[in-house]
């Protein structure tokens, strides 16, 4: 396809996406007349398909930011359309249902909106609704096909940072035979993040699979202009899926962001598959040397990114 091809088709498409945002009324304060944004609208609607949803479920059904559905959350609970308790199977998990008078906000919406599409059909012959249902079913098939990430990358909950302690502990025994004063080391890690964090130089990532955490990775700050990577484990469960360049990735983009200059991590060169993932994101060996450590003989090992060049 050449490149021409690409930029007329990409200007009808969002030519397309104005249309219909506009045809359907998305960009009015307030969907249907009501006080509900398209998102919150979309947030009852799954809420009303069962009688009780998992907020982890919800936000990554809709591909919402933890934050965002967190205080849209917030306010449909202030407002009494929603209750949130302690999920029966896991305590750490939060489920949401509708209220009887968040039903009744769905129940309206639903009626607004189904009376809305009538009268937009009303206006088109049969065979024009024929060729929109036709048209339609075509969209949604060739965006289908787009296979999306099997996993979702979020920011903490509460919980979390304990998972990443226990699953380190627990894998780096099983896969290395290391000892506890390595999950000692990363619990001072995690305690010194939280009591040290800088909300616009540091960041976390979790990565999550059906609702279950399976991997982890820290940003935090060096120096001014240097930044390091800590603590990236991908869980058993959740290898083969991409999901260690991914959140190398995740890493990178935000310390380019925020402004460092480099990147730096420390690791062991026993640890062969994050080696690969750290040259393949451009980290060059630095220094290296014999230590022993968590009730090993090991080589630790310095690797560096420039951030001014790399391109991730």
């Amino acid at each position: 396809m050449q490149s021409d091809d690409v930029v007329a088709r990409g200007e009808a498409l969002r030519r397309f996406n104005r249309f219909w945002t506009a045809k359907i009324g998305v960009l009015q304060a307030g969907l249907l007349n009501t006080p509900y944004s398209l998102t919150e609208a979309r947030v009852i609607f799954e809420l009303a398909q069962s009688d009780a949803t998992g907020l982890a479920d919800l936000r990554r059904r809709l591909e919402l930011d933890a934050g965002y559905l967190s205080r849209i959350i917030a306010r449909f609970r202030a407002d009494g359309l929603v209750d949130t308790r302690a999920s029966p199977e896991d305590g750490r998990r939060q489920v949401v249902s509708l209220t009887s008078k968040g039903r009744e906000v769905f129940s309206d919406l639903d009626r607004r909106s189904a009376s809305e599409v009538r009268s937009m059909l009303e206006q088109l012959s049969n065979e024009d609704q024929r060729r929109l249902v036709t048209a339609m079913a075509a969209i949604e098939d060739v965006f289908s096909s787009v296979a999306a990430d099997p996993y979702v990358i979020r920011q903490l909950l509460p919980g979390d940072l304990g998972w990443v302690v226990h699953r380190h502990g627990v894998v780096y025994s099983e896969e290395y035979g290391w000892d506890q004063t390595f999950e000692a080391l990363v619990a001072r890690i995690v305690a010194d993040y939280v009591d040290n964090h800088d909300p616009k130089r540091e960041n976390a990532w979790i990565a999550e699979v059906d609702g279950e955490p399976v991997g982890c990775v820290l940003c935090v700050r060096r120096d001014d202009e240097t930044a390091q990577l800590r603590i990236l484990l991908v869980d058993p469960k959740g290898r083969g899926l991409g999901i260690g360049s991914r959140l190398v990735t995740e890493c990178i983009r935000f310390a380019r962001r925020v402004g460092y200059r480099k990147m730096m991590l420390w690791t062991n060169d026993v640890l062969i598959a994050a080696r690969r993932i750290y040259e393949a994101a451009g980290f060059e060996l630095v220094s290296e040397g014999p230590h022993h450590s968590f009730g090993h003989d090991l080589v630790e090992q310095v690797w560096e990114l420039d951030l001014t060049r790399a391109e991730v």
